[in-house]
């Protein structure tokens, strides 16, 4: 059975920095992406970046390109989220997310099968 574990997240002032992990265990397929949505509720969620496990591609929403990079270890079974120039307007929750298959690119994120709980995180002025 599919287990995400996530660590990091926090409290930070704007122009701060923070990371964020994300490690998947449990499955059997060899062609899958992780990465992280946020959401608040009552709204919309937006999907911040993902990145393959068979080519390494990856996506990023228009509003944390150029501040975010997601990475992926030799196992490529975590996936960090370096989040830099962090803004007010990224205070979220954040879930770290799995989904089987190709459906992460450069032009969207995917279909999330699967999502982690969540960690905060908090970007003061």
């Amino acid at each position: 059975q599919l287990q995400l574990v996530e660590s990091g997240g926090g409290s930070v002032q704007a122009g701060g920095s923070l990371r964020l992990s994300c490690t998947a265990s449990g499955f059997s397929v060899a062609n899958y992406a992780i990465g992280w949505f946020r959401q608040t509720p009552g709204r919309a969620r937006e999907g911040v970046a993902c990145i393959t496990s068979y080519d390494g591609t990856t996506y990023y929403s228009a509003s944390v390109k150029g501040r975010f990079t997601i990475t992926m270890d030799n196992a490529k079974t975590t996936a960090f989220l370096q989040m830099n120039s962090l803004k007010p307007e990224d205070t979220d929750t954040y879930y770290c997310a799995f989904t089987r298959g190709y459906g992460c690119s450069s032009a969207g994120p995917p279909e999330y099968t699967d999502w982690e709980r969540g960690t905060q995180v908090t970007v003061s002025s």
